[in-house]
């Protein structure tokens, strides 16, 4: 598995669930778990652990509130982690973007934007960042861009015939 993504509880599920569809899409293999830097941090440091004894490449956390899963994460490899900060209520999901973006340094995370539009293009960087190394991925993530080009000169010349 290639890819690692960690969501804070089991309410971050639907959150997550186009990031699962685009590496499915690139054929990246990938693999979900529930877990918590705060609530189950044992869990936490041993699924990162055997995440890296079976190959994994790429970490995504995902996580709500101050929740601080992604700077867990940092704190516990060397590879590369992207944080999700998750939108809620009260602050808006400023508290979680606070948290997963204000890294001391020498322990980065990679920062998303809130929300789903985050995950998506957290999974979109795994595929780049994993492109690196594979030459059938850099081809399909290339075809990728070039399909959201298209998708914006046709949209472009649909409005301009109106």
């Amino acid at each position: 598995m290639d890819v690692v993504i960690f969501i804070g509880s089991e309410s971050d599920l639907e959150m997550v669930a186009d990031a699962g569809r685009i590496l499915d899409e690139f054929g990246v293999s990938h693999r979900l778990e529930v877990t918590s830097a705060h609530r189950s941090p044992e869990r936490t440091r041993t699924l990162i652990s055997e995440s890296e004894n079976k190959g994994a490449k790429v970490f995504i956390a995902v996580a709500g509130k101050a929740a601080h899963l992604a700077g867990f994460v940092a704190g516990h490899t060397s590879l590369p982690v992207i944080g999700v900060p998750v939108e809620s209520a009260g602050l808006g999901g400023m508290d979680a973007l606070l948290s997963t973006v204000q890294m001391p340094k020498g322990v980065p995370v990679a920062t998303m934007g809130l929300g789903k539009a985050g995950a998506f293009n957290a999974a979109v960087l795994a595929v780049q960042i994993l492109s690196l190394e594979d030459p059938t991925l850099k081809k399909k993530l290339a075809e990728y861009k070039k399909a959201l080009a298209d998708q914006v000169e046709n949209f472009s010349k649909n409005i301009r015939k109106s």
